[in-house]
Protein backbone atom coordinates (compact mmCIF):
# COMPACT_ATOMS: atom_id res chain seq x y z
CA UNK A 1 0.00 0.00 0.00
CA UNK A 2 2.93 2.11 0.94
CA UNK A 3 4.68 1.91 -2.50
CA UNK A 4 1.06 2.26 -3.96
CA UNK A 5 1.04 6.08 -2.65
CA UNK A 6 4.68 6.59 -3.08
CA UNK A 7 4.21 5.78 -7.13
CA UNK A 8 0.85 8.22 -7.38
CA UNK A 9 3.53 11.03 -5.80
CA UNK A 10 5.84 9.96 -8.55
CA UNK A 11 2.97 10.20 -11.40
CA UNK A 12 2.17 13.59 -9.55
CA UNK A 13 5.96 14.73 -9.81
CA UNK A 14 6.02 14.10 -13.37
CA UNK A 15 3.16 15.68 -14.32
CA UNK A 16 3.65 18.87 -12.09
CA UNK A 17 7.43 19.35 -14.16
CA UNK A 18 5.68 18.68 -17.51
CA UNK A 19 3.49 21.40 -16.23
CA UNK A 20 6.58 23.86 -15.13
CA UNK A 21 7.97 23.45 -18.48
CA UNK A 22 4.68 24.55 -20.56
CA UNK A 23 1.83 23.54 -22.94
CA UNK A 24 4.27 22.58 -26.00
CA UNK A 25 7.61 20.95 -24.40
CA UNK A 26 11.18 21.49 -26.33
CA UNK A 27 13.30 19.71 -28.17
CA UNK A 28 15.68 18.98 -25.45
CA UNK A 29 12.77 17.89 -23.02
CA UNK A 30 11.45 15.41 -25.62
CA UNK A 31 14.87 13.85 -25.82
CA UNK A 32 15.03 13.93 -22.13
CA UNK A 33 11.87 11.98 -21.90
CA UNK A 34 12.61 9.16 -24.44
CA UNK A 35 16.12 8.94 -23.24
CA UNK A 36 14.42 8.18 -19.80
CA UNK A 37 11.99 5.78 -21.73
CA UNK A 38 14.88 3.75 -22.52
CA UNK A 39 16.33 3.34 -19.14
CA UNK A 40 12.96 2.04 -18.20
CA UNK A 41 12.60 -0.47 -21.07
CA UNK A 42 16.30 -1.80 -20.06
CA UNK A 43 15.46 -1.82 -16.60
CA UNK A 44 12.07 -3.75 -17.13
CA UNK A 45 14.42 -6.14 -19.32
CA UNK A 46 16.26 -6.79 -16.31
CA UNK A 47 13.39 -7.46 -14.12
CA UNK A 48 11.86 -9.87 -16.60
CA UNK A 49 15.26 -11.56 -17.23
CA UNK A 50 15.64 -11.99 -13.54
CA UNK A 51 11.95 -13.51 -12.77
CA UNK A 52 12.43 -16.26 -15.55
CA UNK A 53 15.12 -17.18 -13.71
CA UNK A 54 13.75 -17.55 -10.53
CA UNK A 55 11.01 -20.01 -12.54
CA UNK A 56 13.97 -21.68 -13.91
CA UNK A 57 15.33 -22.90 -10.86
CA UNK A 58 12.27 -23.34 -9.27
CA UNK A 59 11.40 -25.73 -12.29
CA UNK A 60 14.55 -27.68 -11.96
CA UNK A 61 13.61 -27.66 -7.82
CA UNK A 62 10.54 -29.45 -8.46
CA UNK A 63 10.31 -33.36 -8.20
CA UNK A 64 7.37 -34.22 -10.05
CA UNK A 65 6.86 -33.03 -13.76
CA UNK A 66 3.47 -32.97 -14.29
CA UNK A 67 3.05 -30.61 -11.32
CA UNK A 68 6.12 -28.69 -12.48
CA UNK A 69 4.58 -26.46 -15.49
CA UNK A 70 1.39 -25.19 -13.83
CA UNK A 71 3.43 -24.25 -10.46
CA UNK A 72 6.23 -22.73 -12.25
CA UNK A 73 3.64 -20.39 -14.42
CA UNK A 74 1.81 -20.00 -10.89
CA UNK A 75 5.54 -18.89 -9.33
CA UNK A 76 6.32 -16.74 -12.17
CA UNK A 77 2.90 -14.95 -12.03
CA UNK A 78 3.49 -14.48 -7.95
CA UNK A 79 7.15 -13.33 -8.55
CA UNK A 80 6.10 -10.90 -10.34
CA UNK A 81 3.20 -9.38 -8.38
CA UNK A 82 5.31 -9.03 -5.66
CA UNK A 83 8.32 -7.18 -7.65
CA UNK A 84 6.04 -4.00 -6.73
CA UNK A 85 8.92 -2.18 -8.76
CA UNK A 86 8.58 -4.13 -12.10
CA UNK A 87 4.95 -2.40 -12.17
CA UNK A 88 6.19 0.73 -11.30
CA UNK A 89 8.55 1.18 -14.09
CA UNK A 90 5.73 -0.61 -16.44
CA UNK A 91 3.45 2.16 -14.97
CA UNK A 92 5.91 4.97 -15.15
CA UNK A 93 7.08 3.98 -18.52
CA UNK A 94 3.53 3.71 -20.34
CA UNK A 95 3.22 7.51 -18.90
CA UNK A 96 6.62 8.48 -20.13
CA UNK A 97 5.49 7.17 -23.61
CA UNK A 98 2.42 8.91 -24.02
CA UNK A 99 3.70 12.24 -22.84
CA UNK A 100 6.47 11.84 -25.33
CA UNK A 101 3.74 10.92 -28.25
CA UNK A 102 1.26 13.40 -26.94
CA UNK A 103 4.24 16.56 -26.89
CA UNK A 104 5.63 15.03 -30.48
CA UNK A 105 2.46 16.08 -31.82
CA UNK A 106 0.13 13.18 -31.37
CA UNK A 107 -1.82 14.40 -29.26
CA UNK A 108 -2.35 17.86 -30.04
CA UNK A 109 -4.79 17.24 -33.95
CA UNK A 110 -7.78 17.22 -31.98
CA UNK A 111 -7.66 20.42 -29.96
CA UNK A 112 -5.70 22.06 -33.08
CA UNK A 113 -8.77 21.91 -35.17
CA UNK A 114 -11.29 24.51 -35.40
CA UNK A 115 -14.39 24.76 -33.54
CA UNK A 116 -17.13 23.70 -34.98
CA UNK A 117 -20.81 25.09 -34.32
CA UNK A 118 -21.00 21.47 -31.83
CA UNK A 119 -17.91 22.02 -30.16
CA UNK A 120 -19.51 25.62 -29.25
CA UNK A 121 -22.73 23.82 -27.58
CA UNK A 122 -20.66 21.39 -26.22
CA UNK A 123 -18.54 23.62 -24.43
CA UNK A 124 -20.30 24.17 -21.20
CA UNK A 125 -20.81 20.51 -20.41
CA UNK A 126 -16.64 20.53 -21.31
CA UNK A 127 -16.08 22.96 -18.62
CA UNK A 128 -17.84 21.75 -16.00
CA UNK A 129 -16.55 17.92 -16.82
CA UNK A 130 -12.94 20.10 -16.37
CA UNK A 131 -13.99 21.47 -12.77
CA UNK A 132 -15.16 18.24 -11.88
CA UNK A 133 -11.95 16.46 -12.85
CA UNK A 134 -10.12 19.33 -11.19
CA UNK A 135 -12.03 18.30 -7.55
CA UNK A 136 -11.04 14.88 -8.71
CA UNK A 137 -7.71 15.84 -8.44
CA UNK A 138 -8.09 17.95 -5.14
CA UNK A 139 -9.60 14.66 -3.27
CA UNK A 140 -7.21 12.03 -4.92
CA UNK A 141 -4.20 14.79 -3.82
CA UNK A 142 -5.85 15.07 -0.17
CA UNK A 143 -6.26 11.30 0.15
CA UNK A 144 -2.64 11.16 -0.81
CA UNK A 145 -1.66 13.80 2.04
CA UNK A 146 -4.26 12.22 4.47
CA UNK A 147 -2.26 8.46 3.98
CA UNK A 148 0.95 9.67 4.41
CA UNK A 149 -0.48 11.51 7.84
CA UNK A 150 -1.81 8.23 8.72
CA UNK A 151 1.36 6.30 7.62
CA UNK A 152 3.98 8.06 9.10
CA UNK A 153 4.74 7.59 12.76
CA UNK A 154 4.38 10.34 14.29
CA UNK A 155 5.85 11.26 17.49
CA UNK A 156 2.98 11.22 20.35
CA UNK A 157 3.17 14.81 21.55
CA UNK A 158 0.51 17.17 23.77
CA UNK A 159 2.69 20.14 23.32
CA UNK A 160 0.11 22.99 23.81
CA UNK A 161 -0.78 21.25 26.88
CA UNK A 162 2.49 20.90 28.61
CA UNK A 163 3.70 23.67 27.15
CA UNK A 164 0.88 25.79 28.98
CA UNK A 165 1.64 23.75 32.23
CA UNK A 166 4.88 24.32 32.04
CA UNK A 167 4.25 28.33 31.54
CA UNK A 168 2.00 27.94 34.51
CA UNK A 169 4.73 26.43 37.24
CA UNK A 170 7.36 28.64 36.04
CA UNK A 171 5.17 31.65 36.16
CA UNK A 172 4.71 30.43 39.97
CA UNK A 173 8.48 30.34 40.62
CA UNK A 174 8.92 33.66 39.31
CA UNK A 175 6.21 35.38 41.29
CA UNK A 176 7.86 33.69 44.13
CA UNK A 177 11.56 34.80 43.03
CA UNK A 178 9.94 38.31 43.19
CA UNK A 179 8.70 38.80 46.31
CA UNK A 180 11.50 37.26 47.51
CA UNK A 181 14.20 39.72 45.55
CA UNK A 182 11.78 42.68 45.80
CA UNK A 183 14.18 44.22 48.36
CA UNK A 184 17.52 43.43 46.65
CA UNK A 185 19.70 45.11 43.72
CA UNK A 186 18.91 41.58 41.88
CA UNK A 187 17.99 41.94 38.01
CA UNK A 188 14.05 42.86 37.85
CA UNK A 189 13.01 39.19 36.89
CA UNK A 190 9.87 39.74 33.85
CA UNK A 191 7.18 36.99 32.87
CA UNK A 192 9.14 34.39 31.39
CA UNK A 193 9.06 33.58 27.00
CA UNK A 194 8.41 30.39 25.92
CA UNK A 195 10.83 29.62 23.22
CA UNK A 196 12.18 26.95 21.59
CA UNK A 197 10.75 23.97 18.88
CA UNK A 198 8.00 23.67 21.37
CA UNK A 199 6.69 26.68 22.26
CA UNK A 200 6.45 27.08 18.04
CA UNK A 201 4.09 24.13 17.89
CA UNK A 202 6.90 21.20 16.64
CA UNK A 203 9.41 19.28 18.09
CA UNK A 204 11.43 15.87 16.25
CA UNK A 205 11.22 13.92 18.68
CA UNK A 206 8.27 12.56 21.78
CA UNK A 207 11.23 12.13 24.38
CA UNK A 208 13.68 14.34 25.42
CA UNK A 209 11.46 17.09 24.79
CA UNK A 210 13.23 20.43 26.72
CA UNK A 211 10.64 23.43 27.47
CA UNK A 212 12.75 26.55 27.16
CA UNK A 213 11.66 29.88 28.44
CA UNK A 214 13.41 33.25 28.03
CA UNK A 215 13.52 35.04 31.13
CA UNK A 216 13.78 38.68 30.43
CA UNK A 217 15.73 40.70 33.01
CA UNK A 218 15.59 44.55 34.13
CA UNK A 219 18.41 46.76 35.54
CA UNK A 220 17.58 47.29 39.70
CA UNK A 221 17.07 50.68 40.79
CA UNK A 222 20.48 52.65 41.12
CA UNK A 223 21.70 50.62 37.73
CA UNK A 224 21.72 50.54 34.28
CA UNK A 225 22.68 48.24 31.38
CA UNK A 226 24.68 49.14 27.94
CA UNK A 227 24.99 46.91 25.86
CA UNK A 228 28.71 46.68 23.94
CA UNK A 229 29.67 44.84 21.15
CA UNK A 230 31.70 42.05 21.53
CA UNK A 231 33.91 42.82 18.49
CA UNK A 232 34.14 46.32 17.25
CA UNK A 233 32.89 46.81 13.84
CA UNK A 234 31.69 43.47 13.16
CA UNK A 235 28.12 43.77 11.62
CA UNK A 236 26.24 41.67 12.70
CA UNK A 237 27.88 40.84 15.88
CA UNK A 238 26.70 37.46 17.46
CA UNK A 239 27.89 38.21 20.97
CA UNK A 240 27.73 41.21 23.33
CA UNK A 241 28.80 42.67 26.93
CA UNK A 242 25.97 43.89 29.30
CA UNK A 243 28.25 46.70 30.67
CA UNK A 244 26.49 47.31 34.77
CA UNK A 245 26.62 51.13 35.56
CA UNK A 246 25.45 52.40 38.86
CA UNK A 247 23.43 55.52 38.32
CA UNK A 248 22.27 58.33 40.95
CA UNK A 249 19.33 58.47 43.17
CA UNK A 250 19.55 61.00 45.43
CA UNK A 251 16.24 62.36 43.53
CA UNK A 252 14.46 59.18 44.08
CA UNK A 253 15.07 58.15 47.65
CA UNK A 254 11.52 60.07 48.71
CA UNK A 255 10.05 57.84 46.87
CA UNK A 256 11.71 54.54 47.60
CA UNK A 257 12.22 54.72 51.80
CA UNK A 258 15.41 53.11 52.63
CA UNK A 259 17.09 53.20 49.67
CA UNK A 260 20.31 54.87 49.58
CA UNK A 261 22.28 56.11 46.47
CA UNK A 262 24.97 54.00 45.42
CA UNK A 263 27.11 56.93 44.08
CA UNK A 264 26.68 59.25 47.14
CA UNK A 265 26.39 57.70 50.06
CA UNK A 266 29.00 56.97 52.30
CA UNK A 267 30.37 53.42 52.27
CA UNK A 268 29.74 52.63 55.52
CA UNK A 269 26.34 53.36 55.77
CA UNK A 270 26.04 51.75 52.48
CA UNK A 271 27.38 48.54 54.18
CA UNK A 272 25.44 48.80 57.40
CA UNK A 273 22.09 49.67 56.14
CA UNK A 274 21.34 47.89 52.08
CA UNK A 275 21.84 45.37 50.56
CA UNK A 276 25.48 45.05 47.87
CA UNK A 277 24.77 46.31 44.65
CA UNK A 278 24.58 44.42 41.17
CA UNK A 279 28.24 45.02 40.50
CA UNK A 280 29.31 43.26 43.91
CA UNK A 281 27.13 40.31 43.05
CA UNK A 282 26.31 38.95 39.64
CA UNK A 283 29.37 40.96 37.71
CA UNK A 284 32.91 40.26 36.53
CA UNK A 285 34.58 43.87 37.03
CA UNK A 286 31.48 45.69 35.40
CA UNK A 287 30.37 43.36 33.12
CA UNK A 288 27.13 40.77 33.91
CA UNK A 289 28.34 37.54 34.49
CA UNK A 290 25.92 35.40 32.27
CA UNK A 291 27.64 31.98 34.81
CA UNK A 292 27.28 33.41 37.94
CA UNK A 293 23.69 34.70 37.31
CA UNK A 294 23.15 31.49 36.36
CA UNK A 295 23.78 29.50 39.90
CA UNK A 296 22.65 32.33 41.76
CA UNK A 297 18.89 31.30 40.35
CA UNK A 298 19.58 27.62 40.84
CA UNK A 299 19.74 28.37 44.08
CA UNK A 300 16.91 30.45 44.24
CA UNK A 301 14.79 28.12 42.59
CA UNK A 302 15.26 25.60 45.37
CA UNK A 303 14.44 28.17 47.72
CA UNK A 304 11.23 29.21 46.08
CA UNK A 305 9.93 25.71 45.26
CA UNK A 306 9.14 24.37 48.80
CA UNK A 307 6.73 27.38 48.70
CA UNK A 308 4.57 26.37 46.11
CA UNK A 309 1.67 23.99 46.27
CA UNK A 310 3.12 21.78 43.72
CA UNK A 311 5.85 20.69 45.71
CA UNK A 312 3.29 18.61 47.82
CA UNK A 313 3.29 16.07 45.22
CA UNK A 314 5.74 17.12 42.52
CA UNK A 315 10.11 16.16 42.72
CA UNK A 316 11.49 19.10 41.51
CA UNK A 317 15.68 18.14 40.73
CA UNK A 318 18.05 20.99 39.64
CA UNK A 319 20.43 19.56 36.80
CA UNK A 320 23.85 20.97 36.16
CA UNK A 321 24.42 23.84 33.68
CA UNK A 322 26.91 26.36 33.53
CA UNK A 323 25.02 29.34 32.01
CA UNK A 324 21.16 28.75 32.45
CA UNK A 325 18.77 27.17 35.42
CA UNK A 326 17.73 23.72 33.90
CA UNK A 327 15.62 21.46 36.11
CA UNK A 328 13.17 18.04 36.27
CA UNK A 329 9.89 18.49 37.69
CA UNK A 330 8.39 15.01 38.31
CA UNK A 331 4.90 13.65 39.33
CA UNK A 332 4.44 10.78 41.61
CA UNK A 333 7.35 9.39 39.86
CA UNK A 334 6.43 9.14 36.75
CA UNK A 335 5.37 12.02 34.42
CA UNK A 336 8.66 13.87 34.02
CA UNK A 337 8.97 17.29 32.52
CA UNK A 338 12.70 19.00 31.71
CA UNK A 339 12.31 22.88 31.95
CA UNK A 340 15.20 24.81 31.42
CA UNK A 341 15.21 28.97 32.25
CA UNK A 342 17.28 31.17 30.48
CA UNK A 343 17.90 34.25 30.63
CA UNK A 344 18.41 37.86 28.94
CA UNK A 345 18.05 41.25 27.92
CA UNK A 346 16.02 42.63 25.66
CA UNK A 347 17.59 45.02 22.51
CA UNK A 348 15.70 48.26 22.78
CA UNK A 349 11.89 47.23 22.33
CA UNK A 350 12.70 44.53 19.72
CA UNK A 351 12.26 40.54 19.34
CA UNK A 352 16.03 40.30 19.61
CA UNK A 353 17.50 39.90 22.97
CA UNK A 354 21.01 38.56 24.11
CA UNK A 355 21.02 35.21 26.10
CA UNK A 356 22.80 33.90 28.61
CA UNK A 357 23.05 30.37 26.59
CA UNK A 358 25.56 30.79 24.04
CA UNK A 359 25.40 28.09 21.00
CA UNK A 360 28.79 28.32 20.22
CA UNK A 361 31.12 25.02 20.51
CA UNK A 362 33.92 26.81 21.90
CA UNK A 363 34.85 28.26 25.29
CA UNK A 364 32.76 31.57 25.72
CA UNK A 365 34.39 33.99 28.19
CA UNK A 366 30.88 34.28 30.92
CA UNK A 367 30.43 38.23 30.30
CA UNK A 368 29.59 37.19 26.89
CA UNK A 369 26.25 37.02 26.20
CA UNK A 370 25.01 35.60 22.56
CA UNK A 371 22.63 36.94 20.10
CA UNK A 372 19.28 35.35 20.39
CA UNK A 373 16.76 35.59 17.87
CA UNK A 374 14.35 32.73 19.69
CA UNK A 375 11.54 34.99 20.71
CA UNK A 376 11.59 36.56 16.80
CA UNK A 377 11.52 32.90 15.85
CA UNK A 378 8.31 31.70 18.12
CA UNK A 379 6.93 35.42 17.20
CA UNK A 380 7.16 34.29 13.22
CA UNK A 381 5.32 31.07 13.82
CA UNK A 382 2.49 32.64 15.43
CA UNK A 383 1.83 34.87 12.61
CA UNK A 384 1.98 31.66 10.41
CA UNK A 385 -0.20 30.07 12.53
CA UNK A 386 -3.18 32.77 12.53
CA UNK A 387 -2.57 33.19 8.34
CA UNK A 388 -2.50 29.54 7.03
CA UNK A 389 -5.09 26.92 6.55
CA UNK A 390 -6.61 25.44 9.30
CA UNK A 391 -4.86 22.19 7.77
CA UNK A 392 -1.71 23.63 7.01
CA UNK A 393 1.34 20.66 7.31
CA UNK A 394 4.07 23.11 7.36
CA UNK A 395 4.85 22.14 11.28
CA UNK A 396 4.27 18.62 10.13
CA UNK A 397 7.17 19.65 7.33
CA UNK A 398 9.27 20.79 9.65
CA UNK A 399 9.27 17.84 12.34
CA UNK A 400 9.62 15.11 9.32
CA UNK A 401 12.62 16.95 8.19
CA UNK A 402 14.01 17.27 11.33
CA UNK A 403 13.76 13.27 11.82
CA UNK A 404 16.38 13.06 9.34
CA UNK A 405 19.17 14.81 10.48
CA UNK A 406 20.18 12.74 13.67
CA UNK A 407 23.94 12.08 13.26
CA UNK A 408 24.74 14.42 10.57
CA UNK A 409 26.36 18.17 10.64
CA UNK A 410 23.35 19.70 9.48
CA UNK A 411 21.49 21.36 12.75
CA UNK A 412 17.51 21.77 13.09
CA UNK A 413 18.09 25.71 13.00
CA UNK A 414 19.37 25.34 9.29
CA UNK A 415 16.47 23.12 8.39
CA UNK A 416 14.23 26.11 10.62
CA UNK A 417 15.96 28.48 8.27
CA UNK A 418 14.91 27.16 5.25
CA UNK A 419 11.26 26.55 6.04
CA UNK A 420 10.95 29.97 7.54
CA UNK A 421 12.01 31.07 3.42
CA UNK A 422 9.85 29.14 2.02
CA UNK A 423 6.88 30.33 4.21
CA UNK A 424 6.93 33.49 3.07
CA UNK A 425 7.84 32.95 -0.71
CA UNK A 426 5.58 30.51 -1.26
CA UNK A 427 1.92 31.07 -0.81
CA UNK A 428 0.35 30.16 2.61
CA UNK A 429 -2.65 28.59 0.89
CA UNK A 430 0.34 25.41 -0.79
CA UNK A 431 1.08 24.38 2.57
CA UNK A 432 -2.17 22.22 3.39
CA UNK A 433 -2.34 18.69 3.76
CA UNK A 434 -2.97 17.88 -0.15
CA UNK A 435 0.78 19.82 -0.90
CA UNK A 436 2.58 17.63 1.80
CA UNK A 437 4.86 15.92 -0.33
CA UNK A 438 5.30 19.21 -3.25
CA UNK A 439 6.82 21.17 -0.16
CA UNK A 440 8.90 18.35 0.92
CA UNK A 441 10.50 18.35 -2.15
CA UNK A 442 10.79 22.49 -1.71
CA UNK A 443 12.33 22.16 1.18
CA UNK A 444 14.95 19.46 0.15
CA UNK A 445 15.43 21.62 -3.42
CA UNK A 446 16.08 24.53 -1.57
CA UNK A 447 18.14 23.26 0.67
CA UNK A 448 20.15 21.90 -2.18
CA UNK A 449 20.31 24.87 -3.61
CA UNK A 450 21.93 26.88 -0.95
CA UNK A 451 24.96 23.84 -0.70
CA UNK A 452 25.75 24.32 -4.27
CA UNK A 453 25.66 27.85 -3.69
CA UNK A 454 27.78 27.59 -0.25
CA UNK A 455 25.07 30.31 1.23
CA UNK A 456 22.22 30.11 3.59
CA UNK A 457 20.80 33.65 4.28
CA UNK A 458 20.04 34.14 8.19
CA UNK A 459 16.51 34.92 8.27
CA UNK A 460 16.11 37.93 10.32
CA UNK A 461 18.72 40.22 8.44
CA UNK A 462 18.67 42.65 5.44
CA UNK A 463 14.89 40.05 4.73
CA UNK A 464 12.57 42.43 3.70
CA UNK A 465 9.93 39.57 3.80
CA UNK A 466 9.71 39.04 7.75
CA UNK A 467 5.85 39.98 9.16
CA UNK A 468 5.83 43.64 10.03
CA UNK A 469 4.71 42.98 13.66
CA UNK A 470 7.99 41.28 14.14
CA UNK A 471 10.01 43.85 15.90
CA UNK A 472 13.77 44.01 15.23
CA UNK A 473 16.60 46.39 15.75
CA UNK A 474 17.13 49.23 12.56
CA UNK A 475 20.03 47.86 12.26
CA UNK A 476 18.93 44.32 10.89
CA UNK A 477 17.15 45.72 8.21
CA UNK A 478 19.92 47.56 6.36
CA UNK A 479 22.71 44.75 7.42
CA UNK A 480 24.00 42.93 4.77
CA UNK A 481 22.37 39.30 4.99
CA UNK A 482 24.44 36.55 6.99
CA UNK A 483 25.66 33.35 5.80
CA UNK A 484 24.92 30.71 7.89
CA UNK A 485 26.96 28.14 5.33
CA UNK A 486 29.81 30.45 5.72
CA UNK A 487 32.10 27.63 6.90
CA UNK A 488 31.57 25.62 3.76
CA UNK A 489 32.60 28.25 1.48
CA UNK A 490 35.80 28.19 3.10
CA UNK A 491 36.33 24.50 3.89
CA UNK A 492 36.66 22.13 0.97
CA UNK A 493 36.40 19.35 3.12
CA UNK A 494 33.67 20.31 5.14
CA UNK A 495 31.61 21.24 1.75
CA UNK A 496 32.44 17.70 0.32
CA UNK A 497 30.94 15.91 3.23
CA UNK A 498 27.92 18.38 3.71
CA UNK A 499 26.78 17.12 -0.02
CA UNK A 500 27.34 13.25 0.82
CA UNK A 501 25.06 13.85 3.69
CA UNK A 502 22.83 16.01 1.79
CA UNK A 503 22.53 13.10 -0.39
CA UNK A 504 21.85 10.46 2.67
CA UNK A 505 19.02 13.01 3.52
CA UNK A 506 17.37 12.07 0.72
CA UNK A 507 17.63 8.34 1.49
CA UNK A 508 16.52 8.78 4.63
CA UNK A 509 13.27 10.96 3.46
CA UNK A 510 12.70 8.76 1.14
CA UNK A 511 13.10 5.24 3.21
CA UNK A 512 10.69 7.61 6.04
CA UNK A 513 8.01 7.61 3.51
CA UNK A 514 7.93 4.69 2.22
CA UNK A 515 8.11 2.94 5.27
CA UNK A 516 6.46 5.41 7.51
CA UNK A 517 9.45 5.34 10.19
Amino acid sequence: MAATKFLIWLVQSIFLNLLMVGDELDEATRERMQQRAEQLSQEMARLLQELEQRSQEQRRQEPRAQEQSGFSWGALLFAALQQWQFWAIAGVLVLLLGLCWWSGGGGKGAVSQPASSSDEESSSSDREQVEVEEEDDDDDADDLGRFFEEHIQWPVQNLATECQVVKDLVGDLLRVLQVLLSNSFFPVLQPAIGVGSAFEGWSPDEKGIIYRLLVPLRPPRGHTFHLELGTAGEMPARNFCIHVELVCTCTREQLAENTLCFLHHPKEDLRRNQDPSLLRTLCTGSYLDAEKTARCFQQLVKAAWVVLPESSNHRLRVLPSSRSCKFQVTKDGKRSLLIEMIFGVQQGDSGIFLSSQTTEAVSTPSTMWSESYAVAEVKFFRHMARHAPRDSFHLKCLQLCARILVGTSFSTYTLKTVVMHLLTTLPLSGWRRRDFLLRLQDIMRYLRCCLEEKRLDHFFFGNERVPEEIVLPPAFQAAEPLNLFQSLAQDPATYAEALREFDELQDRLTRLLIYGC
